[in-house]
């Protein structure tokens, strides 16, 4: 008797690891590759920050579907990292800029001149799938965004507005190809997780910003073991689906418009002669876009439509430093104007292609062109700067995977820090504090009186020394925490945020 459940135990035994050994040994291929790390530039380009020479770039591969890793199909992930001057670290921090879908290759070199964290970390730069240097996916340089004021709704302009977003859903999956259906963030915390193996690091740390608290929260939720201090610094509301953070974009544009933008150029009507008031500069905003829509006008750096003047006051609201260029290109359209560039990766429009796939592919959208139809019009009344715009529209048209994410409520995680300003247009602080109450064992460091995306490593000496003290020296805050934020910059004054600075670097570089 005793033999023969041996022998049933045996069989049992041998046809379990018939089942899971092919995962796991694909996993252990993946897992004993060396990534060959070289200087990423034999001569560093002017203008890079002191230090740059210890860039270093490499590269791993990666299966394309985690779920069915023995296929053969595989992709290939950029990286780079910078090491302290002794070539001993003493932690590894993984970073991110967000986007979702922005290539982070360069982030490493923003923080050379934090030389508390430069000079005790390994820091680490990521190009997640989809994008920058690693297996690019596209949209075939299609993009519905801005390409017909949403302003218009009449039926004939309603019928091109839902008509490019849904063929923007067709472009993106079709010109993806099948890679399109894996960048996801259950796929790229995989990568993410490989790369801490092979860099042979039983734990690490975690620095993301925007779109990276996302990534964040969701790599600690699926590796809780893997992450021990995380940063997160201008939260989504990484609780919730995407669409409920991107629905909150309008409000977040309007108020940093009205509250800090607008006020800003009329204290300085001698400079820009907008209006003497807050409002006198948003009606000169609003005459213009009414002109522009009658007939644009080409200018040295290129030709403007409604839309064009949107993005740009929309990209101002960033950063206090962006002040200034926005209400002197807006003070030189409503009277008769610098230069944007972008970056370029394999796919000149990686970055939004992945965006798309990530934003559509990891949480269902609820609603159709008429859902669209009435949620533009609502919105739009009340954030008319963004709210007329749905960044997710084409996922109401996406032939979405079935994709089913960890949910993130911070249980068995290590504590989390989050840096929020109070004002943050694209990550709004209602979001930001809904993620943390509903991620266990967070800490909110609230920065007061500031509208500013991308806070730690730029100017505010009372953030970067809290969240140094805990990622360099390893002090957990007791609770939350407040920082008062930077004042306004007179006319002229001019820096450059750490999330700017990671993507004119990029432009620099070609990255």
């Amino acid at each position: 008797m005793r033999r023969k459940q041996m022998a049933a135990a045996l069989a049992v035994a041998t046809a379990t690891s018939l089942l899971i050994a092919p995962q796991a040994l694909a996993q252990n291929s993946f897992a004993t590759q060396e990534i060959k790390w070289q200087k990423c530039f034999d001569t560093v380009p002017p203008g890079l920050p002191p230090g740059s020479e210890r860039l270093q770039c490499g590269q791993f591969t990666a299966p394309m579907d985690w779920n069915n890793p023995n296929n053969g199909k595989t992709i290939t992930i950029a990286v780079s990292r910078t090491v302290p001057k002794s070539g001993q670290a003493k932690t590894t921090v993984f970073t991110n800029p967000g986007g979702p879908g922005g290539a982070g290759r360069t982030m490493p070199l923003i923080f050379l001149e934090r030389q508390k964290l430069s000079e005790s970390a390994e820091i680490v730069g990521i190009d997640v799938r989809g994008t920058g240097a690693s297996s690019n996916v596209t949209c075939g340089l299609f993009d519905a965004l801005g390409a017909t004021d949403p302003r218009d709704r009449s039926k004939a302009n309603l019928d091109l507005l839902y008509g490019s977003m849904e063929l923007q859903a067709k472009f993106c999956q079709t010109k993806s190809g099948e890679l399109g259906r894996y960048v996801t963030t259950d796929q790229t915390v995989k990568d993410l997780d490989l790369l801490r193996q092979l860099l042979g690091r039983k734990k690490v740390d975690w620095l993301g910003y925007s779109g990276g608290t996302w990534m964040g929260a969701y790599y600690a939720t699926y590796f809780p073991k893997t992450l021990d201090k995380i940063v997160l610094d201008s939260n989504t509301q990484f609780t919730a689906p995407w669409q409920a953070i991107f629905g909150d974009f309008g409000m977040g544009f309007e108020r940093r418009f009205r509250v800090d933008f607008a006020p800003w150029v009329a204290k300085y009507d001698d400079v820009y002669h907008l209006g003497k008031t807050g409002e006198e500069v948003r009606q000169a905003y609003e005459r213009t876009r009414a002109k522009l829509a009658q007939q644009p006008v080409t200018l040295p750096d290129g030709t403007y439509y409604p839309m064009s003047l949107d993005f740009l006051l929309v990209r101002a609201q960033y950063s206090k430093y962006s002040f200034d260029g926005a209400a002197r290109k807006l003070a030189e359209l409503a009277g008769a104007v610098s230069p944007q560039m972008t970056a370029q990766a394999t796919y000149p429009d990686a970055s939004t292609a992945t965006l798309n796939s990530i934003i559509c592919n990891d949480t269902p959208f609820r609603g159709d062109r008429k859902y669209l139809e009435r949620d533009a019009v609502r919105d739009g009344a009340r954030w008319p700067l963004l709210g007329y715009y749905q960044l997710m529209g084409p996922c109401a048209f996406w032939d979405r995977p079935n994709v089913n994410l960890k949910h993130p409520n911070g249980i068995g995680v290590a504590p989390t820090l989050m840096v929020q300003s109070v004002r943050d247009p694209a990550t709004p602080i209602e979001g930001a504090q809904k993620a943390h109450a509903g991620f266990a064992g967070s800490r909110m460091l609230t920065v007061k009186d500031e509208g500013d995306h991308g806070i730690y490593g730029f100017d505010n000496s009372c953030v970067n020394d809290i969240v140094e003290r805990y990622l360099v020296d390893r002090v957990t805050p007791a609770g939350d925490l407040t920082c008062p934020g930077v004042p306004l910059p007179a006319p002229g004054q001019q820096q450059a945020g750490v999330l700017e600075q990671a993507q004119r670097l990029a432009v620099q570089l070609g990255w």
